[in-house]
């Protein structure tokens, strides 16, 4: 590379476009590492947006850059790649330097997430105060509006746009990718459980590193709920003096990166919920602009087409359907700000918010004290509810479960190490009751959603089993209904408690106050601070269902039903999969096992047999007794209940077929029938129904063999039409579709099949014969007719009686 002197910005930025092509991923990034070193922020300026791009691809997914998410431990680059991109690898320090500039990169609102950029395009600022003074506003009107952001935010952004690009034909799900591990070492440099964010290694004249455009101090953070205004106004945007804490010029970036990473991922739903969502501030702000616009003769920022309503133009858009990679990274997110928040120190977290000081508490640990409540506890909300209703039900729903399951236990990452045993049975702190009233819905609102799923899946099968007992096992831990039951007695308190509540400068008892209205204040925030929550996270006419009432009881009954139906049909499957094969694994040497390519009960998958059974029926054993222990169930009710279920389904009913109607083209199935098969009560007699010689070649059978004999066997029948040694169709009468019929007529006429002489079965057995002929002095010729009589016999009485031997 020639020297810095020597050359203009546009021949390096030229220069580096036509290395992409010729030099491999490690000759670029060295040469990389030497000119951010080297060049001045000027001229690095204006390679900075191709290399983002070039980096982490476009945001239209035509460019896949680097390829992060397929990029595994596995790769020769992997290791370049994370060196490269590392908090404090080049690729930062070139972030960090243009910081110190203050230029600004733009990122066109069309790219943002459909809430935030339908909000946008009607007029009105988003509640996130990301997205506050960075607005640019072209002539060319709304529609093509951009955000300026500063290099660190415009890296960020990019970064966490890429989980949601996808290039074509190409998507990746695993954990161990290097865009997964990066999410992870950003959260644990930006947001550390221990010490504080490093600083920036480039400063501005003034000593310390240029943070964001001040906030106004009456913008305030009401996308995250009913909350104070900016969490770190005081200390960060109204703090450029020389003599500020470090730490306070450097927390920034702890909260740009978590609010990218929020808006990006997680603000993601229908319009309908936004609208509802939106706090009282806009929704006036909305309302105001509608007015003023109505009001005007004409609209110098309407483009042609633009006339359309926000709900009409939000209508046009694709819902946004996230993957189970991007949930798993969501999950990620979820567990370490666990672990960041838990880390705040008790004295810390003991001391009350009117005797909290800015001058006794660092802005990092501010942060740790609201950034679950404040930042992402809505949004996930969302996210979450999103996925429950629209997830399909299959066992990739897991990825979900868990990131449910992950938010709502926080006790399990303060960092404290137990034992796996004391673990299941450990009591929920007293502690955490406050998390629980705070995040209510999370526990009962969900929890009803993933009760409809539940009722509605094939639990017969163990990775849907698994999922029902994960979350039973969750709400089952002690003292944690409980907390739960309190939170839902405390949001349905009359409403006139409300207009009672004091302010909170309250008289302690020593000052004269009194411990009967300090009990009282108590109780009343308490009320307060649930019925924000129901109402910020559901709006002011949601209808709460109680999950400890009624109505939810009755659906746990009949999931509790569900439950016992399929543990019967695993049992049943299990047993007739034990006796079938123990008669085949007899019978099958003396050439009467069968043939059939499920050697288990008929109809069941690879999945639904052996060892899935019995794991099948432990996790639904303990569902049922999880369920009983956190409503209270009655264990006489539920034994009657199961009993009666099981007289109720006889093995007549069960061999018969589920409720169809018979139509032109052979059996339809009903409603009742979907119902029957979904919940195992009833299943179609699967056998296999083509040609017996072109079953799939078995890893017990010679395939040169099978190839052999059944072109020597096609020959022998084509010339000897008539007569056979054995029949290859089987005598039972099935209930089968069209095309099985017509293929079981061509095959109906009897046929030699020498395809059981190509097992190697057959071959030891022919071997052994032809070795104790030997012994007993029986030439080859001799122990060949003997065989041949043996097998003539066993195909009369296989033809007469095999009926009969596979019934018993």
């Amino acid at each position: 590379m020639a020297a810095p002197t020597l050359q203009q910005p546009s021949f390096l930025l030229a220069n580096l476009k036509a290395d992409t092509s010729t030099k491999p991923l490690l000759h670029r990034c060295q040469d990389l590492v030497k000119i951010i070193d080297d060049y001045p922020a000027k001229e690095l300026h204006a390679i900075f947006p191709w290399l983002v791009e070039t980096v982490f691809g476009s945001l239209d997914g035509i460019i896949a850059g680097w390829n992060l998410r397929l990029l595994h431990s596995r790769s020769n680059e992997y290791n370049i790649v994370l060196e490269f991109l590392k908090p404090s690898g080049p690729m930062m320090k070139l972030v960090y330097k243009l910081q110190a500039e203050e230029y600004k990169y733009e990122i066109p609102v069309n790219y943002l997430p459909g809430p935030v950029k339908a909000c946008i395009q009607e007029g009105v600022l988003p509640d996130c105060p990301l997205f506050h003074n960075k607005l640019q506003f072209p002539l060319s009107g709304l529609l093509t509006l951009n955000l300026a952001l500063n290099p660190f935010e415009f890296f960020m952004f990019n970064f966490a746009y890429c989980l949601i690009t996808y290039p074509q034909g190409q998507q990746g799900s695993s954990t161990d990718s290097a865009y997964f591990v990066l999410v992870d070492t950003y959260l644990k440099y930006f947001l550390p459980s221990e010490g504080s964010v490093p600083p920036s290694p480039f400063s501005d004249s003034r000593g310390s590193v240029t943070a964001p455009s001040p906030r106004s101090s009456s913008v305030s953070f009401a996308g995250y709920g009913v909350h104070s205004p900016s969490l770190l106004k005081h200390h960060i945007f109204h703090q450029p003096s020389v003599n500020a804490d470090p730490a306070a010029q450097e927390i920034w970036r702890s909260e740009t990166l978590l609010q990218m990473f929020v808006e990006i991922w997680l603000h993601h739903y229908s319009l309908e919920m936004y609208q509802k969502l939106q706090s009282p501030q806009v929704k006036l702000a909305l309302l105001q602009y509608r007015l003023s616009m109505s009001s005007m003769p004409c609209q110098p920022y309407a483009q042609p087409g633009s006339g359309t309503s926000l709900c009409d133009r939000w209508s046009l858009q694709e819902p946004f359907s996230p993957t189970e990679e991007h949930v798993l990274v969501v999950r990620l997110l979820v567990k370490h700000l666990h672990a960041f928040s838990n880390s705040l120190k008790p004295e810390q977290l003991s001391s009350s918010p009117s005797a909290h000081s800015h001058t006794h508490t660092s802005p990092l640990e501010e942060f740790k004290r609201v950034v679950v409540q404040r930042f992402v506890q809505q949004k996930l909300y969302l996210f979450l509810q999103n996925c429950f209703g629209h997830w399909p039900l299959d066992a990739s729903f897991r990825a979900v479960l868990e990131t449910w399951l992950s938010y709502i236990q926080p006790w399990r990452y303060t960092g404290e190490k137990t034992n796996p045993q004391q673990d299941q049975n450990r009591t929920v702190p007293d502690k955490w009751e406050l998390f629980v009233q705070e995040n209510l819905l999370m526990y009962t609102k969900l929890f009803q959603v993933f009760l409809n799923r539940a009722v509605r899946t094939d639990l017969v099968n163990a990775k849907n089993a698994l999922m029902v007992f994960r979350v039973a096992k969750v709400f089952a831990q002690p003292n944690l209904a409980e907390m739960i039951q309190k939170g839902e007695q405390l949001f349905l308190e009359p409403e006139h408690v409300l207009h009672h509540r004091q302010p909170r400068g309250y008289l302690t008892p020593s000052q004269g106050g009194s411990y009967v209205s300090s009990k009282q204040r108590v109780v009343t925030d308490m009320v307060f601070r649930v019925k924000s929550h129901v109402y910020a996270l559901e709006g002011q006419d949601c209808q709460y269902k109680q999950m400890f009432g009624t109505e939810l009881r009755g659906a746990v009954m009949k999931l509790i039903q569900i439950i016992a139906q399929a543990r019967q049909t695993a049992k049943r499957i299990s047993d007739h999969s034990s006796v079938a094969t123990a008669n085949n694994s007899f019978m099958s040497w003396f050439g009467m096992g069968s043939s059939d390519l499920n050697n288990t009960f008929n109809g069941a998958e690879a999945e639904e047999s052996g060892e899935c059974l019995k794991k099948t029926h432990e996790f639904l054993d303990r569902a049922l007794e999880n369920l009983c222990q956190i409503f209270k169930l009655n264990q006489g009710q539920l034994t009657q209940l199961i009993s009666n279920l099981g007289s109720s389904q006889d093995d007549g009913n069960c061999k018969q077929l589920p409720d169809c109607i018979q139509g032109e083209n052979g059996l339809i199935l009903t409603d009742l029938g979907r119902k029957q098969i979904i919940s195992g009560l009833r299943r179609f007699d699967i056998r296999y129904q083509g040609d017996p010689e072109l079953q799939p070649i078995r890893s017990y059978e010679n395939a040169l063999l099978v190839r052999l004999l059944y072109r020597i066997s096609s020959l022998l029948n084509d010339r000897v039409s008539g007569s056979a040694l054995c029949l290859s169709h089987s005598t039972t009468q099935l209930k089968q579709s069209p095309l099985s019929r017509r293929t079981l007529e061509r095959n109906r006429q009897p046929r030699l099949s020498l395809r059981p002489l190509a097992s190697y079965r057959t071959i030891l057995l022919l071997l052994i014969f032809y070795v104790l002929g030997a012994v007993l002095s029986f030439g080859p010729v001799s122990s060949t007719l003997l065989i041949l009589g043996g097998g003539f016999l066993l195909g009369l009485v296989m033809t007469l009686f095999g009926d009969k031997l596979k019934k018993h």
